[in-house]
């Protein structure tokens, strides 16, 4: 059951706030998504499966702002069947939602010559099919409304498949189609869908990664999305000097980018 700070908001009939649900908002890039969402006015209903973590970001913003602003829905993306259920548990509480953003994610170390379905298994569940799961409700809700935006947290990793962590960048590489495909679909509706591709950025999953460079905090990856949202673009990378980076990786011959050990 979704747990709730009381909701004491000074909305009224002739100010209403947008309103934000963030999918895997309790730590790094959610979480930062979230308070800088909430310090531009709105509401929030925030979803994760680490309940503690969750609850205490939501006392926090709601601390900050001076009124209960944001919302907590203690779930795990991996429970498909139950999604649906609280979707519409979340939008009767909120009243409407105006941007869905799905940030979940996860990417266990995997050894170079280590093949672990189990491993595969759940970065796939989280990084692609719980989106699919979530943003597909988002995208028949915002169908009906005729507006609003969907969020998508991606990865440079998609861009192509690098000899570390396969399944990491299968997820990935799946996310940004399917991400790609709902904005083709959704741009005749007045839907802006937003791809995500981060590098490093500073959280617990860049303990899986060996060598990194132009690593960046959660803050700035909001900051970038926040942006990003304003004025309706349709892919970011984050830090933008990435954008070079994959067109390189990208166009690679095949006889070289296996050679590569990243």
């Amino acid at each position: 059951m979704p747990m709730k700070k009381d909701a004491v908001t000074t909305e009224t009939a002739l100010v209403s706030r947008p309103r934000a649900l963030i999918i895997g908002a309790s730590s790094g890039i959610g979480a930062a998504l979230a308070r800088k969402l909430a310090r531009e006015g709105y509401r929030l209903a925030l979803l994760a499966r680490r309940e503690e973590l969750l609850q205490d970001l939501c006392t926090e913003i709601n601390d900050e702002v001076g009124e209960g602003r944001a919302v907590t829905y203690p779930h795990d993306v991996k429970d498909f069947d139950q999604a649906e259920g609280l979707f519409k548990t979340i939008l009767r509480d909120m009243g409407h939602l105006d941007v869905v953003a799905y940030v979940a994610g996860v990417m266990p170390a995997v050894d170079l010559w280590e093949f672990a379905f189990d491993k595969d298994r759940e970065m796939v569940a989280v990084n692609l099919l719980g989106a699919m799961v979530w943003l597909g409700l988002a995208a028949r809700l915002l169908t009906e409304l005729g507006g609003g935006h969907i969020v998508g947290v991606s990865s440079i990793a998609g861009e192509r498949g690098r000899v570390k962590n396969p399944g990491y960048h299968a997820s990935k590489a799946g996310l940004s189609v399917y991400l790609e495909s709902l904005r083709n679909r959704l741009s005749r509706k007045g839907v802006h869908v937003l791809t995500v591709k981060p590098g490093f950025v500073n959280t617990t999953m860049l303990q899986a990664e060996g060598r990194t460079f132009w690593v960046v905090s959660p803050e700035k990856v909001a900051e970038d999305i926040s942006k990003a949202l304003r004025t309706r673009k349709q892919v970011i990378y984050t830090p933008a000097r990435w954008c070079l980076v994959a067109w390189v990786v990208r166009n690679l011959p095949s006889f070289i980018f296996r050679r590569l050990s990243f």
